[in-house]
């Protein structure tokens, strides 16, 4: 791990500042943001703030500086490069557009395991922000083991400076640019506050392999015995949503580590999507939304009630809720867990093909985990008129610094050590694709995935899938045994068939630009469906 004096930095924006705010909690970062009058309160206390332009991530605005560290690691197909001299341009600007501004400081923790862990200070001119990434991150002297001499982070926030493509080398007035030699970041030309977040996730992508340690996109819970289950899955598979139970302590929302000796959480909070939240169907969520010193981004309120409008995407579909784990009605201890049973691939396929649940070998959890697949489907996004297939390596493209064969390899050794069954869950459609099947009803999603977790499926028959390879159960009680078949909920088979050797031989495409024939073999027999 590189080693770097941050100091300096931090002192010269501090000296620099008009004022500044060291580590405050929620009441004065709440009453700091109404004062800047970049947020209003809901009639429930929380915080609700409009991100402007950018409502979610800038990918394409997402740099790392290339030098003697990075330049023969790095994954440059996924990521742009910088050069240094233009980041210690950017850096220098950035700074200086912060002189004379109060300044927010805060001295945050990421990762729960000490011997994993980052002393992460934010610099930022915008109170909301800096509750933002108080509510994200571990809150040095909570129940969370803090190491004597954690990896220094320093990450300057400056929203609304514009960058220069010409001078900085970005590609547009906003830039997200991570020095992962000295560990700092610079954010600017944004006010979306997820980049500061995932920022931090990207730092130890990086970093966490060189020490054994596997970082994972993913949410973490733990059984009634204190047996770990890890979620992945991308936006939309319910991830956040089947992760959250009462009955199974939360370890973490999002972001995880899996080393040696378990796994643990690198956040202290939840960055939750609220499109269309109810207390039925998500109430621990719900609940967290109507609490004072929680973030509503981007979320509209009545005009008269104040009340959160979950249903209203004149914003955005992207809206979400920032909050701290601690508000959870069961979380796991610490936020740390032993060494994973189980693991769960989410997947929404908007095609009908997949079945609602099917038991992975090793090699398929390798290929699945580098497919990291779901379906957007018609109406969520501008042009898109029919199901499209989303693949994002690792289940988190966007964050990933190295080769995503790397994550695969240890995703490989981790499960041959530890010996946990790995599921693939779809949570999409049934009966047909998108707009002529039903979206599989949470109901049997959730008997699935206990009857997975819980060990119920381990020894009841199974069928082999004869275009994807994967074992599927033949009957889960309290489950139609229907639609553990999808072939047989279309009212066309010959259909199905089509549909199926199509999402078969997307996945086939997507995979050659990883060059592994091994893992390629547990893919879907798609030159055999042909036949």
């Amino acid at each position: 791990m590189p080693s770097f004096d941050h100091q300096p930095i931090r002192n010269q924006l501090a000296e620099q500042a008009a004022s500044l705010w060291l580590n405050e909690d929620v009441p004065e970062l709440v009453a700091s943001a109404l004062r800047q009058g970049d947020a209003v309160l809901s009639a429930d206390g929380a915080l609700s703030v409009r991100t402007g332009k950018f409502t979610g991530r800038s990918p394409k605005d997402k740099f790392i500086v290339r030098d003697a560290l990075t330049q023969d690691r790095v994954w440059w197909d996924n990521c742009a490069a910088m050069a240094p001299a233009q980041f210690d341009t950017l850096l220098a600007d950035a700074a200086a557009s912060l002189a004379g501004k109060e300044l927010f400081k805060q001295d945050l923790l990421a990762g729960a395991d000490p011997a994993h862990q980052y002393g992460v200070t934010v610099l930022t001119p915008s109170a909301w922000h800096a509750l933002f990434i108080r509510d994200l991150l571990i809150r040095p002297g909570e129940a969370v083991p803090a190491s004597t001499a954690p990896t220094p982070v320093t990450i300057i926030h400056a929203p609304r400076f514009q960058a220069d493509p010409a001078r900085h080398g970005s590609r547009s007035e906003t830039v997200i640019a991570l020095d992962l030699s000295r560990n700092i970041v610079v954010i600017a030309g944004t006010l979306y506050a997820g980049e500061i977040k995932k920022s931090v996730f990207s730092l130890f992508n990086f970093h966490a392999p060189e020490r054994g340690v596997l970082p994972m996109h993913c949410s973490a819970n733990l059984g009634p015995n204190g047996e770990t289950a890890l979620f992945f899955g991308l936006s939309g598979t319910g991830k956040t949503t089947l992760s959250n139970d009462t009955n199974r302590p939360l370890i973490g929302d999002d972001e995880h580590g899996w080393s040696d000796e378990g796994i643990f959480n690198l956040e202290g909070g939840c960055y939750a999507k609220t499109i269309r939240l109810s207390a039925e169907a998500e109430p621990e969520i719900f609940a967290a939304t109507r609490r004072f010193g929680t973030v509503l981004e981007n979320v509209v309120l009545d005009p008269v009630s104040k009340r959160p409008d979950f249903d209203d995407v004149s914003l955005t579909e992207n809206t979400r809720a920032a909050y701290p784990l601690s508000v959870l009605p069961r979380v796991a201890h610490g936020s740390v867990g032993p060494i994973p049973r189980t693991v769960v691939f989410l997947t929404a396929d908007a095609f009908g093909v997949l079945p609602p649940i099917a038991r992975l070998t090793p090699e398929q959890a390798v290929y699945h985990f580098l497919s990291g697949y779901t379906a957007k489907v018609a109406g969520t996004e501008r042009g898109i008129t029919e199901p499209q297939a989303t693949f994002s390596a690792c289940f988190g493209a966007p964050f990933i610094a190295l080769h995503p064969t790397v994550y695969g390899e240890m995703l490989a050794e981790k499960l041959e050590q530890s010996g946990a069954a790995t599921w693939l869950i779809n949570t999409g459609w049934t009966g047909g694709g998108y707009g002529v099947g039903k979206r599989i009803d949470i109901a049997s999603t959730r008997r699935l995935l206990n009857a997975a977790l819980e060990g119920e499926l381990d020894e009841v028959p199974t069928r082999v899938d004869e275009l994807f390879g994967f074992a599927v159960p033949l009957s889960v009680p309290g489950v139609d045994s229907r639609l553990l078949t999808p072939r047989l909920t279309w009212a066309d088979p010959q259909a199905y068939d089509r549909q199926a050797a199509h999402l078969a031989s997307l996945f086939t495409a997507n995979f050659e630009k990883f060059g592994t024939a091994a893992s390629a073999s547990a893919g879907p027999m798609v030159a055999q469906a042909a036949e």
